[in-house]
């Protein structure tokens, strides 16, 4: 059974850093991306990054959160810093079935596995 589990969510003060894991199971992905929702919001994109440690952010998070994984460990991480209060929402690891060429890495509907997601609460 191929599973995607988030952890590492929790309640932090503006300003402040939380890491998340996405831990993978049953099969390994050459892609990975992280994704948020916010109550009464569209889900949204943060990150993905490639089996080559290609990266790519969404602009509202650049240059704060970084994406990295350990193949060793099929794991993927989000380190989020200076967090900021419109940071709050449910995020979540996906992956698509396969990486292929003209995959669009912030879509949403190009992923076909979720975790069931992590809170992160920014206090002002």
């Amino acid at each position: 059974q191929v599973q995607l589990v988030e952890s590492g969510g929790g309640l932090v003060q503006a300003g402040g850093s939380l890491r998340l894991s996405c831990a993978a199971s049953g099969r390994t992905f050459d892609i990975y991306a992280w994704f948020r929702q916010a109550l009464g919001k569209e889900r949204e994109f943060v990150a993905t990054i490639t089996g080559n440690a290609g990266t790519f952010y969404a602009d509202s998070v650049k240059g704060r959160f970084t994406i990295s994984g350990d193949n060793a460990k099929n794991t993927v991480y989000l380190q989020m810093n200076n967090l900021k209060p419109d940071d709050t929402a449910v995020y979540y690891c996906a992956a698509p079935n396969r990486l292929r060429s003209g995959l669009l890495v912030a879509a949403e509907h190009e992923y076909d596995y979720w975790g069931q997601g992590t809170q992160v609460t920014v206090a002002p």
